[in-house]
Protein backbone atom coordinates (compact mmCIF):
# COMPACT_ATOMS: atom_id res chain seq x y z
CA UNK A 1 0.00 0.00 0.00
CA UNK A 2 2.83 2.39 0.86
CA UNK A 3 4.43 1.70 -2.52
CA UNK A 4 1.18 2.59 -4.30
CA UNK A 5 0.85 5.87 -2.37
CA UNK A 6 4.48 6.74 -3.11
CA UNK A 7 3.96 5.99 -6.80
CA UNK A 8 0.82 8.18 -6.96
CA UNK A 9 2.56 10.99 -5.09
CA UNK A 10 5.54 10.82 -7.47
CA UNK A 11 3.23 10.88 -10.49
CA UNK A 12 1.37 13.92 -9.13
CA UNK A 13 4.65 15.76 -8.47
CA UNK A 14 5.97 14.91 -11.95
CA UNK A 15 2.74 16.13 -13.59
CA UNK A 16 2.79 19.42 -11.65
CA UNK A 17 6.44 20.01 -12.60
CA UNK A 18 5.68 19.43 -16.29
CA UNK A 19 2.75 21.90 -16.17
CA UNK A 20 4.97 24.64 -14.73
CA UNK A 21 7.61 24.03 -17.39
CA UNK A 22 5.01 24.44 -20.13
CA UNK A 23 3.85 27.75 -18.68
CA UNK A 24 7.40 29.09 -18.65
CA UNK A 25 7.82 28.25 -22.34
CA UNK A 26 4.65 30.12 -23.28
CA UNK A 27 5.97 33.37 -21.75
CA UNK A 28 8.83 33.45 -24.27
CA UNK A 29 9.09 36.74 -26.18
CA UNK A 30 9.88 35.07 -29.46
CA UNK A 31 12.99 34.56 -31.52
CA UNK A 32 14.88 37.70 -32.53
CA UNK A 33 14.93 38.30 -36.29
CA UNK A 34 18.05 37.36 -38.27
CA UNK A 35 18.82 41.04 -38.86
CA UNK A 36 19.01 41.88 -35.12
CA UNK A 37 22.65 42.48 -34.22
CA UNK A 38 24.78 43.28 -31.20
CA UNK A 39 23.96 41.85 -27.81
CA UNK A 40 20.33 41.01 -28.49
CA UNK A 41 18.14 41.46 -25.43
CA UNK A 42 14.96 39.47 -24.88
CA UNK A 43 12.38 42.19 -25.37
CA UNK A 44 9.08 42.53 -27.15
CA UNK A 45 9.81 45.72 -29.11
CA UNK A 46 12.67 47.32 -31.01
CA UNK A 47 12.69 50.93 -32.14
CA UNK A 48 14.33 51.59 -35.52
CA UNK A 49 15.03 55.35 -35.49
CA UNK A 50 16.40 55.64 -39.05
CA UNK A 51 13.05 54.61 -40.48
CA UNK A 52 10.98 55.77 -37.50
CA UNK A 53 9.36 52.38 -36.96
CA UNK A 54 9.03 49.67 -34.33
CA UNK A 55 9.39 45.90 -34.60
CA UNK A 56 7.21 43.55 -32.56
CA UNK A 57 9.34 40.42 -31.99
CA UNK A 58 6.65 37.87 -30.97
CA UNK A 59 4.28 38.77 -33.83
CA UNK A 60 7.15 39.35 -36.29
CA UNK A 61 5.55 42.61 -37.45
CA UNK A 62 6.82 46.09 -38.15
CA UNK A 63 4.81 48.98 -36.72
CA UNK A 64 4.92 52.28 -38.61
CA UNK A 65 2.78 55.27 -39.52
CA UNK A 66 0.70 54.97 -42.67
CA UNK A 67 -1.76 57.72 -43.60
CA UNK A 68 -1.48 59.17 -40.09
CA UNK A 69 -2.23 55.89 -38.28
CA UNK A 70 -0.01 53.23 -36.73
CA UNK A 71 -0.21 49.95 -38.64
CA UNK A 72 1.34 46.50 -38.20
CA UNK A 73 2.76 44.71 -41.20
CA UNK A 74 4.96 41.72 -42.00
CA UNK A 75 6.98 43.98 -44.34
CA UNK A 76 8.19 47.55 -44.30
CA UNK A 77 6.57 50.01 -46.71
CA UNK A 78 8.02 50.21 -50.23
CA UNK A 79 9.79 53.49 -49.50
CA UNK A 80 12.15 51.49 -47.23
CA UNK A 81 12.75 48.62 -49.66
CA UNK A 82 16.45 49.59 -49.92
CA UNK A 83 16.91 49.99 -46.16
CA UNK A 84 19.40 47.46 -44.75
CA UNK A 85 18.07 46.21 -41.42
CA UNK A 86 21.37 44.46 -40.62
CA UNK A 87 23.25 47.76 -40.72
CA UNK A 88 20.53 49.88 -39.16
CA UNK A 89 20.38 51.21 -35.65
CA UNK A 90 18.32 49.17 -33.16
CA UNK A 91 16.99 50.41 -29.84
CA UNK A 92 15.92 47.51 -27.60
CA UNK A 93 12.98 48.72 -25.51
CA UNK A 94 13.66 46.36 -22.64
CA UNK A 95 11.38 47.86 -20.01
CA UNK A 96 8.20 48.54 -21.99
CA UNK A 97 5.20 46.37 -21.16
CA UNK A 98 2.11 46.78 -23.27
CA UNK A 99 0.83 46.64 -26.82
CA UNK A 100 1.53 50.15 -28.08
CA UNK A 101 5.18 51.26 -27.85
CA UNK A 102 4.29 54.19 -30.11
CA UNK A 103 2.60 55.84 -27.13
CA UNK A 104 6.15 57.03 -26.37
CA UNK A 105 6.98 57.74 -30.02
CA UNK A 106 7.67 61.45 -29.50
CA UNK A 107 10.06 60.63 -26.64
CA UNK A 108 11.81 57.93 -28.67
CA UNK A 109 12.13 60.15 -31.72
CA UNK A 110 13.67 62.99 -29.71
CA UNK A 111 15.97 60.77 -27.67
CA UNK A 112 17.35 58.70 -30.54
CA UNK A 113 17.74 61.34 -33.21
CA UNK A 114 20.22 60.41 -35.95
CA UNK A 115 23.47 62.37 -35.59
CA UNK A 116 25.85 61.75 -38.47
CA UNK A 117 26.85 58.67 -40.43
CA UNK A 118 28.40 56.78 -37.48
CA UNK A 119 25.28 56.67 -35.34
CA UNK A 120 24.37 53.05 -36.05
CA UNK A 121 25.03 51.86 -32.51
CA UNK A 122 22.88 49.29 -30.79
CA UNK A 123 21.32 50.82 -27.71
CA UNK A 124 19.61 49.10 -24.78
CA UNK A 125 17.12 51.29 -22.96
CA UNK A 126 14.73 50.92 -20.10
CA UNK A 127 11.74 53.09 -20.89
CA UNK A 128 9.89 54.86 -18.14
CA UNK A 129 6.53 56.57 -18.48
CA UNK A 130 6.71 60.36 -18.51
CA UNK A 131 5.59 61.84 -15.22
CA UNK A 132 3.82 65.17 -15.50
CA UNK A 133 5.01 66.97 -12.37
CA UNK A 134 3.16 70.19 -13.18
CA UNK A 135 -0.52 69.50 -13.67
CA UNK A 136 -1.52 73.04 -12.86
CA UNK A 137 -1.81 75.06 -16.13
CA UNK A 138 -1.02 78.36 -14.40
CA UNK A 139 2.19 76.87 -12.99
CA UNK A 140 3.18 75.59 -16.44
CA UNK A 141 2.64 79.06 -17.91
CA UNK A 142 4.85 80.61 -15.24
CA UNK A 143 7.57 78.12 -16.09
CA UNK A 144 7.47 79.18 -19.75
CA UNK A 145 7.72 82.89 -18.90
Amino acid sequence: MKVLKLALLSFAFFTATQSQAQIAVNVNLGTPPAWAHGNVIATQYYYLPEIDAYYDVPSERFIYIKNGKWVKSKKLPKKYSNYNLKKGRIIYLSDYKGNAPYKYHKKHKEKYVIVGPNSNKVIHVKTQPHKNKHKNKAHKKRLKD
